[in-house]
């Protein structure tokens, strides 16, 4: 018999009764039930009841009993059927259990910092902290095998699509790409430093410009931003690609795909079959997304639509002044058509006034029609003459509401608008958790005036095409020039961004100066592009999807720790392996490296 196991703890069904079997793993939860000792052994596999008899193995039984659970062991024993009602249909191995004759620990667990056999979370430090045991966790195997078993999938849809995998370097160079690069002092160059890479951007272009015409990877990208719900700091994994003489349509019709049978192949995850966009996929304008969802990441599981009412406060049709002197002050005026809800007690609507107080506006104005189309509400008596207006323009009826947002600002009425409209969709549940909704933001500006910095920079991405070419680079405001850049939206977030390429070199060097880039910082950032842009390059474009985002949304979590193995807190800790650490003087000194480091609070300097 195998010195450790002759199954697996999944693996044992009604067929094998009467075998002498040897199992191995942790100890999941035991229970006493007078005269029997239950106990449920785990391994990555699944679960087996295991029971001592207390009158035939006194010994087993008063080893099992003091043994903790999460230990290591291994039993041998007998398959019985289990007793007439204590069948367990949502177990694997539900219909048996092995009578324990031998009982080994080959590890001892010491007291538990969290509870393995819990559903329930502990808080996030414990868990980050003793990771390995948190990943003990059924529900956290689950996720990581997802991790997987969609990075096979990937990888052969990929393929099966003429794309050929590569590895790019991880030790590379600094580069100007939006976020801090983590940097790597080199020992042998003093006083230069290597850059982990933000994408594998640069490598992929060369590839294209090398000849290779379809290029992918699951790529390690690392990035030194603050962590969010959505997005872990330090390093995240994407699935990077480019194609060589393609427009725009032909990468969509190339990942798009992809993307379907991904998630297609996924969406039960949680139970529940997911309905899947299916290609193509929507496609909306930058712009109109701001203007109709508030957002440039629409969720379009939510029904709800943002509606431009400004022309109508331009007019004498009312006098209400707090938007007339805004629509005709340039600023703009938006409405949210919420259907069937006038019969709301008035608390729903103070609710969200509130709500819209809490997050620094003046609050949130509404008006009511109730089932005879009357107008109601606190704005009634300004914003009656403008009914017939205002309907027309949002389709609101009996029985709906409007909501307003005005702001002087367009882009800040945008975006408390998309606040909203999310807002007002989760207090009513109408967000259709039942589907997968997937569209392609197009058509991004190039460039955006920074107001920290009071100067113009790349929006989106450097590296991508003005639509209109050098001529919108010499003839364009370069805050109208819009790019052949794009976003791929799935659910509300944001997966995957990409572009058309700047293949010729001049152009590439009238975009960078137009941001403030002379030509020495492209000799010195961008050299091993350029040169190859000299020598022949095709046009080219591609993308990135975010893996860890994509499984984020497969298995519905809010928290994209809970899809990593081994995440950083959102300080840029590893809790587990202590990182980051202080090393020593000699290692200092190897590198070329002194510290200066910032005076601790209520330090005096000498």
């Amino acid at each position: 018999m195998h010195t450790y196991r002759t199954h697996k703890c999944n693996e044992l069904r009604k067929a094998n009764v009467g075998e002498e079997v040897k199992l191995s793993g942790w100890i999941h939860r035991k229970r006493d039930h007078g005269g029997l000792l239950f106990i449920d052994l785990r391994d990555t596999y699944g679960v087996t009841q295991c029971v001592v008899n207390i009158e035939e193995n006194k010994d087993i039984l008063e080893k099992a009993e003091h043994t903790r659970n999460e230990s290591v062991i291994t039993i041998t024993g007998k398959v019985v059927d289990r007793l007439e009602g204590t069948v367990n249909p949502k177990m694997e191995t539900g219909e048996i259990e092995v009578t324990v004759d031998k009982f080994e620990i080959l590890s001892e667990s010491a007291v538990l910092p969290l509870q393995v056999n819990s559903e329930e979370d502990s808080g996030e430090e414990t868990r980050l902290k003793y990771r390995f045991l948190d990943l003990r966790r059924p529900k956290m195997q689950r996720k990581i095998r997802l991790r997987s078993a969609m990075n096979a999938f990937i990888r052969e849809q990929m393929v099966g699509q003429g794309f050929t995998e590569f590895n790019t370097p991880i030790l590379t160079a600094s580069s100007p790409e939006g976020a801090r690069d983590y940097l790597v002092p080199s020992r042998v160059h003093p006083g230069q430093f290597y850059a982990l890479p933000q994408a594998p951007q640069q490598f992929k272009q060369l590839l294209m410009g090398a000849g290779f015409d379809r290029y992918f990877q699951i790529a390690p990208c690392f990035r030194d931003e603050d962590g969010r719900a959505d997005r872990t700091p330090g390093e995240f994994y994407q699935l990077d690609f480019e194609m060589s003489f393609v427009t725009q349509d032909d990468i969509f019709e190339a990942i798009e795909p992809v993307t379907y049978n991904i998630f297609e192949k996924f969406s039960d995850f949680t139970g529940e079959k997911k309905e899947v966009s299916t290609a193509p996929f929507r496609r909306i304008k930058y712009k109109e997304s701001m203007e109709k969802y508030g957002s440039d990441k629409p969720d379009l599981r939510n029904p709800l639509i943002i509606d431009n009412v400004t022309e109508v406060f331009k007019t004498d049709i009312t006098e209400f002044k707090a938007f007339k002197g805004i629509a005709q002050s340039g600023g703009v005026v938006r409405a949210i058509k919420v259907a069937n809800v006038a019969d709301k007690p008035r608390s729903f609507f103070d609710k969200l006034n509130a709500w819209a107080q809490g997050e620094g506006q003046p609050g949130l104005g509404y008006l009511i029609f109730d089932e005879n189309n009357e107008s109601k509400g606190a704005l009634s008596k300004f914003l009656d003459s403008a009914k017939t207006e205002l309907q027309e323009i949002t389709g609101a009826g009996a029985n709906d509401a409007l909501f307003f947002i005005a702001n002087k600002k367009a882009a800040e009425a945008n975006k408390f608008a998309g606040l909203a409209r999310t807002k007002i969709a989760e207090e009513l549940d109408l967000i259709d958790t039942s589907k997968i909704e997937i569209c392609w933001i197009v058509d991004f500006p190039m460039y955006e005036f920074d107001e920290e910095h009071q100067k113009i920079d790349f929006s989106h991405n450097p590296f991508s095409t003005p639509q209109g070419g050098m001529d919108d680079l010499m003839n364009k405001d370069p805050l109208d020039i819009v790019a052949y850049q794009y976003d791929l939206v799935i659910n509300g977030y944001e997966v995957a961004s990409g572009g058309i390429r700047n293949s010729k070199a001049y152009v590439m060097e009238k975009a960078f100066a137009i941001a403030g880039y002379d030509r020495s910082v492209l000799e010195e950032k961008f050299s091993g592009m350029l040169n190859a842009f000299q020598y022949g390059a095709p046009p080219h474009g591609g993308a990135a999807l975010g893996i860890d985002r994509m499984i984020m949304i497969l298995t519905e979590d809010t928290n994209i720790r809970e899809v990593i193995a081994f995440p950083m807190n959102q300080k840029a800790q590893d809790l587990l392996m202590q990182a980051p650490n202080n090393v020593n003087e000699e290692q200092l000194k190897e590198l070329h490296l002194k510290l200066d480091l910032p005076l601790e609070l209520g330090e005096e300097e000498e």
